[in-house]
């Protein structure tokens, strides 16, 4: 079959060009890819403290109504004693959406979750916090001296 070669027309071009970035920005983005930041004072996603403290956070502007977060978390073995704890998300620093075990089992687990945004829809700025703790195993060694650590880090975080 022959091509048929159009005529340029810019100023159709340009109007069509229009209509898709504003039908674009009317329709916002469905997924967006959030980073996360590691806060935690060894600089890494480990984790000794037997009180809940910050791993990774980072802030973001609520567009859609769900974020998906997936997370991997893994105990500590010092000697022959392994380490369990617990994590949590926490919405602009006292909201705790999310939470769950790391158990004492020096394997991996996955969490995967679907947070409601709703709520936080009409704010400017969304701050979001991992959070883990030691709560089993050894109180001496380990990764920083104080015991077995909890490993912790982002697997994924989109906006949707």
């Amino acid at each position: 079959m022959p091509k048929v070669q159009r005529s340029p027309n810019l100023l159709r071009d340009i109007a069509e060009l229009r209509d898709a970035v504003a039908a674009m920005q009317r329709a916002g983005r469905e997924q967006a890819e959030l980073p996360f930041f590691p806060t935690s004072l060894h600089g890494l996603v480990y984790e000794d403290n037997t009180t809940f403290t910050t791993v990774w956070e980072t802030v973001l502007s609520p567009r859609t109504a769900t974020l998906s977060l997936g997370l991997v978390l893994l105990g500590d073995v010092v000697g022959t004693t392994n380490t369990g704890g617990a994590w949590q998300v926490v919405f602009n620093d006292s909201t705790v959406v999310a939470s769950g075990s790391v158990p004492p089992t020096f394997s991996f687990t996955f969490p995967a979750l679907t947070l409601d945004l709703t709520p936080y829809l009409t704010a400017a700025q969304l701050k979001t916090q991992v959070q883990v703790q030691r709560t089993s195993g050894a109180t001496t060694g380990g990764k920083y001296g104080a015991g077995g650590a909890i490993g912790c880090s982002p697997r994924y975080a989109r906006l949707i």
